[in-house]
């Protein structure tokens, strides 16, 4: 059996990341994937980007990282698209937008937000025939998952309905529910279509949200407030609830 660290929404909070990684550490995970949205958002997008890099074996595009890369606007991206620099920008331009495989017989598919689509978002409060899309076959494998993983909401969650299960590992450095960093373990028999056993974890971790506000502080970032009382918080601006939080 193969265990796989599922991680995303980093938004450039390098406290958030260290812990998190410092937790799949100890538990010994060999492989991290990653769902993307590795920059916007937090201080320090170029770290950011640098350490997934180091230590993802997967990334993939999440819609800050298209923005980042499709936009040029003055304000909050101008100001992270200067710090990122052209060759990272390119890093994220060329990311896939998901990844498919089989494991314990299963047809698992991980992406940001959907696997066509770095925009169409999912709740837990989506009607059933929406969530079902994200199953649906792709050009790669040409067969409808079992399992879909995905970012983009900040909220984990696991759920299951028809016959399916779906998955949100939440985020690391912008978490939108509670005040601590979340990412997801998959456990299983890897690239194998005999059914087997199969689990999906949620993993919470708590970290230093001060020293994270202080780095924030020490830049003259736009939305900074913003994002400090979001850190804070757990609360996406303007919102109360999390079925109406966006990434």
């Amino acid at each position: 059996m193969e265990r796989i660290a599922i991680i995303s929404d980093i938004h450039g909070n390098i406290p958030a990341l260290e812990a998190v990684l410092d937790d799949i550490k100890r538990k010994k995970i060999p492989r991290i994937f990653c769902l993307g949205d590795l920059a916007g958002k937090g201080p320090n997008p170029a770290e950011a980007v640098d350490t997934i890099r180091d230590h993802c074996e997967v990334v993939i595009k999440g819609n800050w990282d298209y923005y980042l890369t499709e936009q040029k606007r003055e304000g909050v991206l101008s100001w992270h698209q200067n710090r990122l620099g052209a060759e990272r920008l390119r890093y994220l331009k060329e990311l896939p937008v998901y990844k498919e495989f089989y494991i314990s017989g299963k047809l698992l598919r991980l992406c940001h937000a959907s696997p066509n689509d770095l925009f169409h978002r999912v709740y837990l409060s989506t009607e059933q025939a929406e969530r079902l899309q994200l199953f649906e076959a792709t050009s790669t494998l040409d067969a409808e998952a079992d399992v879909v993983g995905y970012g983009d909401i900040h909220g984990a969650h696991i759920d299951h309905f028809a016959g399916k299960t779906i998955f949100n590992v939440g985020s690391v450095g912008n978490p939108l529910d509670i005040t601590q960093a979340s990412y997801g373990i998959i456990e299983g028999a890897l690239d194998d279509r005999n059914p087997a056993s199969f689990s999906i974890a949620l993993v919470r971790v708590p970290y230093d949200i001060e020293l994270a506000i202080h780095q924030a502080d020490l830049t003259d970032m736009p939305e900074k407030e913003d994002y400090i009382n979001e850190l804070k918080t757990g609360i996406y601006r303007g919102h109360k609830t999390i079925h109406r939080k966006e990434g």
